[in-house]
């Protein structure tokens, strides 16, 4: 008995890159930090809602590539000679990837008492009806 795919089921045509997108979304991993929620605001819309306490907003860097949606965070080291005898608070830099779907899209991004929030849009659909014709062979 061989193994059925998105990719070689006979009736999902061109589903190829879906099975690629969730071989992706399951190897990257599940790193803990920093703590997020994801919230469906509406029918259409989403919100997103990192932790990013101790980062200021030039420490973060929102892109799209790729159809994911990448949050990095770098906190610069201070260099005013502050000595630590003790530091519980790690200056440390992550990664969090989000893959959205065709027809999502990333609006804006508001930073609030050490919460980043990234609001997302699903586009409505059109209802479409296509006539193929059939020609003469």
């Amino acid at each position: 008995m061989t193994k059925l795919t998105l990719g070689s089921h006979p009736y999902l045509l061109g589903f190829e890159q879906l099975e690629r997108l969730l071989e992706r979304t399951a190897k990257s991993g599940n790193e803990g930090y920093p703590p997020f929620n994801i919230e469906q605001t509406s029918d259409w819309s989403y919100r997103i809602t990192l932790a990013v306490a101790g980062f200021a907003e030039e420490d973060l860097a929102i892109t799209v590539e790729d159809r994911q949606l990448v949050i990095r965070g770098r906190q610069r080291e201070d260099g005013d000679g502050r000595i630590f005898l003790h530091r519980g608070i790690a200056a440390r830099q992550f990664q969090r990837s989000f893959v959205i779907a065709d027809g999502v899209e990333v609006g804006e991004a508001i930073m609030e008492n050490g919460l980043l929030h990234v609001d997302l849009t699903r586009v409505q659909p059109e209802a479409v009806v296509q006539t193929i014709r059939i020609k003469k062979g």
